[in-house]
C-alpha cells in the first residue's frame, strides 16, 4: 500500500526511484459466490443464536488492532438492542488476557469467539455489520480484511490504516470512525442497524469500490 511506500522512503530513506507499488489482488469472486449451505454448516458449527443481529470481526488478539474497543463499542450497542451477537473470528493472540476481561462485561450468550475456520469466504457471510480498528493510520501495512469485508457485500465500519487511507470514503463505501473510539464504533453500528438505505448504500458502493484490487490487475503490475 501507499503506507509501506511512505514508510520507506520517509523513515527507511529509500530511494523512491527503486520503489514499484504493487497493490494485493484478490480472487474476488469468491468472496460473493457462497452456497448458502457453508454458511448454514457454520451456523450449526459454533451454534450461533437465530435471529440475531450479527457483528462480525476477524482479527487476532493484538493490541493494535483495537478489538477491545470493538468489544466496548458493542456493550453499548447491547444496552439498547437485544437481538444483537458478536463473532469475533481468529481470536487468539497475546492480548487474548486483556480481551477476555472485556467480553465478561457483555451480557451471557451475546458473542462467540472463532480461533480459527478454514473457510474464510463463508465467515464473512455471518456478518450483517463488520468492524475493523486499528488503532493508528500506518500500523496496518495493508489490511486485506478491508478488501475481503467489502468484497463480500458486509455494510463495514473502519478505522483508516494501511490500504483504507487509499480507497475508503466516510459514508460513500464504509463508515469511518476515529482510532481508539468506542464510542464512536458503537454510534456508528446503531447507525447501521436503524437505517437499512445506509446499508444498502455501503453494499453498493464498496463492492464497486474494491475492483481495484482484482487478481488481474496485480499479476500485470507485478
Amino acid at each position: 500500500s501507499k503506507n509501506v511506500k511512505e514508510v520507506l522512503v520517509k523513515k527507511e530513506k529509500a530511494k523512491p526511484t527503486k520503489i514499484h507499488l504493487v497493490e494485493h489482488g484478490f480472487n474476488l469472486n469468491q468472496f460473493k459466490e457462497i452456497q448458502e449451505e457453508r454458511i448454514q454448516l457454520l451456523k450449526k458449527k459454533y451454534q450461533l443464536p437465530r435471529n440475531r443481529i450479527v457483528i462480525g470481526v476477524i482479527s487476532r488478539y493484538i493490541e493494535w488492532k483495537g478489538v477491545d474497543y470493538i468489544v466496548n463499542g458493542f456493550e453499548v450497542v447491547q444496552k439498547q438492542f437485544q437481538n444483537v451477537h458478536l463473532i469475533i473470528a481468529n481470536a487468539k493472540g497475546p492480548y487474548k488476557a486483556v480481551i477476555e476481561k472485556e467480553l465478561e462485561k457483555l451480557r451471557k450468550g451475546t458473542y462467540t469467539e472463532i480461533e480459527f475456520e478454514n473457510d474464510l469466504f463463508a465467515i464473512y457471510h455471518l456478518f450483517d455489520i463488520y468492524v475493523h480498528a486499528p488503532i493508528d493510520p500506518n500500523i496496518e501495512a495493508f489490511g486485506q480484511t478491508y478488501v475481503e469485508a467489502l468484497a463480500s457485500e458486509i455494510p463495514s465500519i473502519f478505522t483508516l490504516s494501511g490500504i483504507a487511507k487509499d480507497f475508503i470514503e466516510n459514508d460513500k463505501n464504509a463508515l469511518v470512525v476515529d482510532y481508539k473510539s468506542s464510542n464512536q464504533i458503537a454510534k456508528a453500528i446503531i447507525r447501521l442497524i436503524e437505517n437499512e438505505d445506509l446499508k444498502e448504500t455501503l453494499r453498493k458502493n464498496g463492492l464497486e469500490s474494491v475492483q481495484r484490487y482484482n487478481l488481474a490487475d496485480f499479476c500485470n503490475k507485478l
